[in-house]
C-alpha cells in the first residue's frame, strides 16, 4: 500500500494556508503525493495516513481551537504516526522567538498539550492590517506597540522566511 501523507491546517488570515501550498510544492517537486485539508473540512479517516502534518496559525495568543480539539481526540492515534506540527505567529518575526523551543507561544501549547509530533517548526505570518476587521486592526496594533512592531494602519508586511518553509518541507519529505 503507498504511503498516505496529509497536511491538515486551520489559517486565520491565508497565511497558514500559503505555507502549506509551499509544502506541498516541496512534496510535487520530489513527485510525492500529499494531500491538503481544512480542519473545517476533514473528515478522512487518520488511520489512512502513514504522515500527518498539522499547521495552526495564532489569534490572540492561542491556536485555532479545532486544531487543539483535533488533537486531543486523535492522540492515540497520532502517537502511532510519524507526525510533524507547525505554527504560524507574529511574533516569530523576532530572531529569538522565532524556533519552536524559544516561540512563547509553542512552548505554551505543548504545555497544554499531550502530544509530541516528530518534528515542530514555526513561521512568522504576515502583518497586513488593510486585512482585519476593526476590532482585529485595534487588537493587534495593540500587540504590536506592546511588542514593538509596526502600528500603521497602512502596515503590509511578510515576515515569512520562505528558505525555511522550504527546509521544513524537505525535512518533512525524509520524516
Amino acid at each position: 500500500m503507498k504511503d498516505r501523507i496529509g497536511i491538515i491546517y486551520s489559517t486565520t488570515d491565508g497565511q497558514t494556508l500559503k505555507i502549506c501550498n509551499a509544502i506541498v510544492s516541496v512534496f510535487n517537486k520530489k513527485g510525492i503525493q500529499i494531500e491538503l485539508f481544512s480542519i473545517e473540512n476533514f473528515k478522512e479517516d487518520i488511520q489512512s495516513f502513514s504522515k500527518i502534518i498539522i499547521g495552526s496559525s495564532i489569534r490572540y495568543g492561542l491556536h485555532h481551537k479545532k486544531i487543539i480539539e483535533f488533537i486531543n481526540s486523535n492522540k492515540i492515534i497520532l502517537d502511532t504516526k510519524k507526525t510533524a506540527f507547525f505554527s504560524v505567529n507574529l511574533v516569530a518575526r523576532k530572531p529569538e522567538k522565532a524556533q519552536a523551543d524559544t516561540n512563547p507561544y509553542v512552548i505554551k501549547f505543548f504545555k497544554t498539550i499531550d502530544w509530541k509530533p516528530q518534528i515542530v517548526e514555526v513561521f512568522a505570518g504576515m502583518l497586513d492590517y488593510k486585512k482585519y476587521g476593526f476590532f482585529d486592526r485595534l487588537m493587534i496594533q495593540l500587540i504590536m506597540w506592546i511588542t514593538k512592531g509596526p502600528t500603521d494602519k497602512n502596515t503590509k508586511i511578510e515576515y515569512t522566511n520562505w528558505e525555511k518553509v522550504n527546509e521544513f518541507g524537505m525535512r518533512l519529505v525524509q520524516l
